[in-house]
């Protein structure tokens, strides 16, 4: 039985880098060679027009669009997730936190196109009635990336703050330390490692969320020149237009090379957090 057992989870383990090999081969054998021909163009244009007589795939723009939303969405994110995790972790009680918990965990439960909802009906409005002439913008889009990933914060912010040992509290205190003195000074620098594999796991959330983006950042393939402009992202652009395009055509492939692209960036980011793991497992151990 533990042989049969052993094997399933063995099973498991290499099933998962098999279906990732396999998802990066489908994207890759249709984008792979239109990205290595277009590379320069894509680099180093702001047009993305592929529809028009004389196509054209730059995608300067959109990736700026990506960068600008995910950037200005870890602005709220980051304090918020953190500081919730700090309340939750050292200050809340015990059936406080069990509560509080339980919320986060439904709102990490929340469909993005709810989001996307959410979006355009209420804070749509609000950018308008605060001076923006388009409600769908990317402010709009970096709040609701922000809202999606604030549960991944707290959630694996909490884990980090806790997984500092007892002791360093303890001590700091003894020291005569107010709980803000430790808090700052002894359990944020020592949970730092954690912290940050919690903000670049964010990272990937934002970068790879299609829906929400797609309905709420005004869908204009530009370089932002003010706080309240519409952008578009490389995620949004695949949901968009990939139902339009000819099968096998130069659009088709333009698209699955932006899939390449995400795919390749989502991947670095994934693998600085599992580094930043090992050498924090590295330092302690």
């Amino acid at each position: 039985m533990e042989f049969v057992i052993e094997g399933l989870i063995r099973l498991s383990g290499v099933s998962a880098i098999v279906f990732i090999l396999a998802i990066f081969g489908f994207i890759g054998k249709e984008g792979i060679v239109f990205l290595f021909t277009h590379i320069v163009e894509m680099l180093t244009s702001t047009d993305w027009s592929p529809t028009a007589d004389t196509p054209v795939y730059g995608i300067v723009a959109l990736i700026v669009g990506t960068v600008w939303c995910v950037g200005l969405s870890l602005l709220v994110s980051v304090p918020l997730g953190i500081a919730a995790a700090v309340y939750l972790s050292e200050f809340s009680g015990e059936r406080t936190r069990e509560w509080l918990k339980v919320i986060v965990e439904l709102l990490a439960a929340i469909p993005s196109v709810v989001w996307g909802f959410i979006g355009v009906m209420i804070i749509n409005p609000l950018l308008q009635a605060g001076g923006a002439q388009v409600g769908l913008n990317g402010i709009n889009g970096a709040l609701v990336l922000g809202l999606m990933t604030l549960p991944l914060l707290v959630s694996l912010g909490e884990d980090a703050l806790r997984a500092v040992p007892e002791s360093y509290r303890q001590a700091a205190l003894a020291m005569g330390a107010t709980r803000w003195e430790m808090v700052r000074l002894v359990l944020l620098p020592a949970a730092s490692r954690g912290l940050l594999v919690a903000v670049l796991l964010g990272v990937g959330r934002c970068v790879g969320e299609t829906m929400a983006v797609l309905m709420v950042t005004g869908h204009a393939v530009r370089i932002p020149n003010e706080l309240f402009s519409p952008v578009r992202t490389l995620t949004a652009t695949i949901a968009a237009e990939l139902g339009e395009a000819v099968r096998g055509g130069e659009h088709y492939q333009a698209l699955f090379a932006l899939g390449v692209m995400l795919f390749a960036l989502t991947f670095v980011v994934n693998l600085i957090a599992d580094r930043t793991i090992r050498g924090r497992a590295e330092s302690v151990g």
